[in-house]
C-alpha cells in the first residue's frame, strides 16, 4: 500500500508542476504570448521552451526512474494549453488565438536517450538535453507555419491586459538574424545541457530532504 502511494504521489506531483509550468507558459507577460510573441522573438522563445521543458522533464524522469515519464510531463503541458485554447475559442476568439506549443517529440528524444543509454543520468543530461535544444525549435516552426495569419492573430485582437510597452512589434526578420530556428536550436542546445543539469540535482536535493 505505501509504494502504491508514494507512486500514486510521485505522478500527482508530476500534473501539478506540469500545469503550473504551461500556465508559465501562457502567462508569461502576456496571457497568450506564444502567439503574440513567437513569431517577433523565436529565438527568445524557443531557448526558454527548451530550458522550461527539460529542467522539468528530466527531474520527474530521474526521480521515477523510469523512461517515458518525460513525455508524460510534456503530455500533460500539451492537454492544458488545448484546454486554454479552448476556452478562448468558446469565448468568441479565432481557432488561431493560441497556437498550442510542441513539446511531446522534444520530451521524447529525452526519454530514449534515458532508455538507450540504460538509465545513465550523464548521458540524458548531455545528449538528452542537447537533442531538446535542438529538436523543440523546429518541431515549434512547423507548428507556426500551420497557423493560418500569424501576425493577423497577434495584432488585429485586443490586449486589455496587456501593458503599453509589451504590443506586439513586427519582425525585423534579417536585420537581428537570418534563421530563427537555426540560432534558436544553437542556442537552446548549448543552454539546455547545464539547465538539464540544474533539474537533475534538483533531483539529487529531493532526495536528501525526503531522507531527512
Amino acid at each position: 500500500l505505501m509504494v502504491w502511494l508514494r507512486r500514486t504521489t510521485h505522478y500527482l506531483f508530476i500534473v501539478v508542476v506540469a500545469v503550473n509550468s504551461t500556465l508559465l507558459t501562457i502567462n508569461a507577460g502576456d496571457y497568450i504570448f506564444y502567439t503574440d510573441w513567437a513569431w517577433t522573438s523565436f529565438v527568445v522563445f524557443s531557448i526558454s521552451q527548451s530550458t522550461m521543458l527539460v529542467v522539468g522533464a528530466i527531474y520527474y524522469m530521474l526521480f521515477t526512474g523510469v523512461p517515458g515519464t518525460a513525455t508524460y510531463y510534456a503530455t500533460i503541458m500539451t492537454i492544458y494549453t488545448w484546454v486554454a485554447k479552448g476556452a478562448w475559442f468558446a469565448l468568441g476568439y479565432p481557432y488561431d488565438f493560441i497556437a498550442v506549443p510542441v513539446w511531446i517529440p522534444s520530451a521524447m528524444l529525452l526519454d530514449l536517450t534515458y532508455w538507450a543509454t540504460r538509465r545513465n543520468k550523464h548521458a540524458a543530461i548531455i545528449i538528452g538535453g542537447t537533442l531538446v535544444g535542438l529538436s523543440l525549435p523546429i518541431f515549434n516552426m512547423i507548428n507556426l507555419l500551420l497557423v493560418r495569419d500569424p501576425l493577423e492573430m497577434a495584432f488585429k485582437y485586443p490586449r486589455p491586459t496587456l501593458p503599453p510597452y509589451m504590443t506586439p512589434i513586427e519582425p525585423q526578420v534579417g536585420k537581428f538574424y537570418n534563421s530563427p530556428v537555426a540560432l534558436g536550436s544553437g542556442a537552446g542546445a548549448v543552454l539546455s545541457v547545464p539547465i538539464a543539469a540544474l533539474g537533475a540535482k534538483l533531483n539529487t536535493w529531493t532526495y536528501r530532504w525526503m531522507a531527512a
